[in-house]
C-alpha cells in the first residue's frame, strides 16, 4: 500500500507538472509543488526555508529568505488540483529577510475544474532593504468552474521593494475576488501589475489598495482587464499618501466586447501637501485607429482585435 501511494503521488506530480508545461527542474532551482492541501515535493537552496504543516482543512506554508541572501534563480511554486471537483485551501507566510533579494514565479493549475475553489490567505514581508518579484500565472479549463479567492497583506519594509504581476488570460476566469494591500513605509515602493481576460460568464472582481505611509515611498497599481461575451469585471484601485514626497499612479483599462459589462473605481487620496498621486482609468471597445490600422494592413476585424487584446495584456 505504501508503495502504490508513492507511486500515486509520482503520477499526481508529474501531472500537475505537466498541465503547465513543466517537467523538470535543475538542482540548483528551488520549487515546491502543492496538489490540493497536500505538499506533493519541494527542493530547497541555501538561504531558502519552506516549512509546511497540514491543518484540518487546508495546508499552513512558511517562507523565509534569509537577511541578505540573493537567490540566483527564481523558486517556483506550483498550486492546483487535477480533479473536477475539490477544494485547495492555502495560507502562506513569507518573509524577505533584510536585505535579501529573491524572485517567485507560482503557477497556479485546475486544468479540469468543474467546481474548483481556490482560497488562499497570504501575508509578505519584505524587510529593510530587501526586493521581492512575484510573478503568479492562472491556467484553467475552458469551461471555467473555477472560484478564486486570494486574500494578500503586503508590508513593505523602509528602502525595499515589491511589485507583483498576476496573469490569468489561459482558459475561462471563472469567479475571481482578487484582493491585495500593500503598506509601504520610508523610501520603498510597491508595484502591482494584474491582467485577466474574461470570457462567457466570467465574474471578476480586483481590490487593490497600497498605503503610502513613509516618507518618499512609491506605488504603481496596474489593471489591464478584457472582457468578451458575458464576463463582468468590477475594479477597485485605492492608493493614499500620507507622507511627504510620496508618489503614486493608478492605471486601470478595460476592453469590453459583445454584452460584457465593465466597473472602474478609482480612488486617490492626499494628505500632505508634499505628496503627489495621479490616476487613469479608460472603459470601452478597441480603439478604433489601432483597429483601422491593422484592418488596413490585411487582418479580419476578429484578427486584429484578437491583436490589440494581445498587447494589452502582453
Amino acid at each position: 500500500m505504501a508503495e502504490q501511494a508513492i507511486v500515486d503521488k509520482e503520477a499526481l506530480l508529474e501531472e500537475l507538472l505537466a498541465s503547465i508545461n513543466q517537467h523538470k527542474f535543475t538542482p540548483d532551482v528551488a520549487h515546491v509543488e502543492i496538489h490540493g492541501n497536500q505538499v506533493l515535493n519541494k527542493n530547497l537552496v541555501d538561504g531558502l526555508m519552506v516549512e509546511a504543516e497540514s491543518i484540518e482543512d487546508g495546508v499552513k506554508v512558511h517562507i523565509r529568505v534569509k537577511s541578505g541572501v540573493t537567490l540566483k534563480n527564481p523558486v517556483n511554486f506550483c498550486f492546483g488540483l487535477i480533479p473536477e471537483n475539490g477544494v485547495q485551501r492555502i495560507i502562506i507566510d513569507t518573509v524577505i529577510g533584510e536585505g535579501a533579494h529573491a524572485k517567485f514565479i507560482a503557477n497556479c493549475t485546475f486544468p479540469n475544474a468543474v467546481n474548483i475553489q481556490h482560497l488562499m490567505n497570504a501575508t509578505i514581508t519584505v524587510e529593510k532593504g530587501a526586493s521581492l518579484s512575484y510573478f503568479e500565472r492562472h491556467v484553467h479549463g475552458p469551461n471555467g468552474g473555477v472560484t478564486i479567492v486570494p486574500v494578500t497583506k503586503v508590508l513593505v519594509g523602509e528602502d525595499a521593494r515589491f511589485s507583483t504581476e498576476f496573469e490569468l488570460i489561459k482558459g475561462a476566469a471563472g469567479v475571481v475576488e482578487l484582493e491585495y494591500a500593500a503598506e509601504v513605509t520610508k523610501n520603498a515602493t510597491v508595484d502591482m501589475m494584474t491582467r485577466i481576460f474574461g470570457r462567457e460568464g466570467d465574474r471578476i472582481h480586483i481590490k487593490e489598495a497600497a498605503h503610502l505611509s513613509g516618507e518618499g515611498s512609491t506605488g504603481v497599481l496596474t489593471s489591464h482587464i478584457a472582457l468578451k461575451n458575458r464576463a463582468s469585471a468590477t475594479i477597485e484601485n485605492e492608493l493614499i499618501a500620507d507622507a511627504p514626497y510620496a508618489r503614486g499612479h493608478v492605471d486601470c483599462k478595460e476592453i469590453v466586447q459583445d454584452d460584457a459589462r465593465a466597473r472602474a473605481i478609482p480612488v486617490v487620496q492626499v494628505n500632505n501637501h508634499l505628496a503627489h498621486v495621479t490616476h487613469e482609468a479608460a472603459i470601452g471597445s478597441v480603439d478604433s485607429k489601432q483597429l483601422e490600422t491593422l484592418l488596413s494592413r490585411g487582418l479580419t476585424e476578429d484578427e486584429a482585435t484578437d491583436l490589440i487584446i494581445q498587447g494589452l495584456l502582453s
